[in-house]
């Protein structure tokens, strides 16, 4: 069994998520993390007994080095993406991907030139309940699928927002949809399928940011089935996610990751074994179950493994970016606008 050498590019908050994947995990090993904070690029090294530096490159440098955990703040993950990629190292990146849809594009297209895997974290997908409502939508059993609603109705406050200049940034952070609502919205992707047109409304109501704080869309899927979307950071005090689909024979809802309600025709809710809990992050962006990105990347290498594409790719972490930028372009407009893929 190869045993991948990973290393970790970020040493902020959600870059324990990523260490504690990798420690798990036996056919994973840390090669080094960086930081351009040398007192958290040591303090990381030192506790996980790994190289530690200040310039990245030196890890991109490294034989050992197979895989990159990118966990940099929204705004970077483009230029330090081309850098990893362009050094022949397979990439995993937080969310979003990039922060435009064209930034994406070239990450995507410089990944197949390089002839490595480029991946995006959506460790949402691998949460039982969801893999379970992903198989009873793609077999038909609610029947057409009319309605995916998605609510992220979450809190923040000015605090967090103050606490770094890049917070709340267009440039470097992105919103309420762009930095939370997210993974919601790659799930909606996922269950719901490609999208048709898009009209949506953004605005900045009770914080004092660039981004928005508030934003909402209506969706036409390709299918036929519309969709509706609704982030917030102002929502007080932060409740968790919500997932709804209603299909012409019945119907499914999450919250959180709890399920709800559960009609489908012919099948009794079954006991979902998966122990993990979390947060879902509602007012805490770091009170989320760390074993989730786990099972990513156990998922990832098994694809590094077997020569094929991972579960969650490039592309998908761009249609996720895409999507966005399309509710941002219908608000200035103030009318609805087609999907362009």
């Amino acid at each position: 069994m190869k045993r991948w050498g990973i290393a970790v590019i970020g040493c902020g908050a959600v870059s324990e998520f990523h260490l504690n994947a990798i420690r798990e995990l036996d056919n994973a090993e840390l090669t080094g993390v960086a930081s351009r904070s040398e007192d958290r690029a040591r303090q990381t090294g030192e506790r996980e007994r790994c190289a530690w530096t200040t310039d990245y490159s030196e890890l991109l440098r490294h034989p050992g080095t197979d895989l990159v955990c990118l966990t940099t703040g929204s705004g970077s993950h483009y230029t330090i993406g081309l850098d990893v990629l362009n050094a022949g190292k397979h990439l995993w990146v937080e969310k979003p991907l990039a922060m435009t849809a064209e930034q994406a594009d070239r990450m995507i297209l410089l990944a197949k030139e390089k002839g490595v895997t480029l991946s995006v974290v959506s460790q949402r997908r691998f949460e039982a309940q969801h893999r379970l409502v992903k198989r009873v939508v793609s077999e038909g059993k609610i029947g057409k699928l009319m309605l995916v609603e998605v609510s992220c109705p979450y809190f923040r406050t000015q605090a967090y927002y103050d606490s770094s200049a890049w917070r709340g940034t267009i440039a470097e952070d992105g919103g309420a949809l762009m930095n939370q609502g997210i993974h919601s919205i790659d799930l909606m992707l996922w269950l719901g399928g490609p999208v048709q047109s898009v009209y949506g409304k953004t605005e900045t109501m009770c914080h004092d940011m660039e981004a928005e704080d508030i934003g909402l869309a209506l969706l036409r899927f390709r299918s036929g089935a519309f969709g509706t979307i609704m982030s917030s950071t102002g929502i007080r005090p932060g409740f968790a996610p919500s997932l709804h689909l209603y299909g012409d024979k019945g119907t499914i809802k999450l919250e959180g990751t709890a399920i709800t309600h559960w009609t489908v025709p012919g099948m009794e809710l079954p006991e979902l074994i998966d122990t993990a809990t979390s947060g879902g992050g509602v007012a805490d962006p770091r009170n989320i179950s760390m074993q989730y990105h786990k099972l990513q990347l156990m998922e990832l290498l098994a694809a590094l493994s077997e020569g094929r594409e991972p579960a969650v790719t490039g592309a998908d972490g761009k249609r996720a970016v895409q999507l966005i930028e399309a509710i941002y372009r219908s608000s200035r407009a103030g009318s609805e606008i087609q999907w362009e893929e």
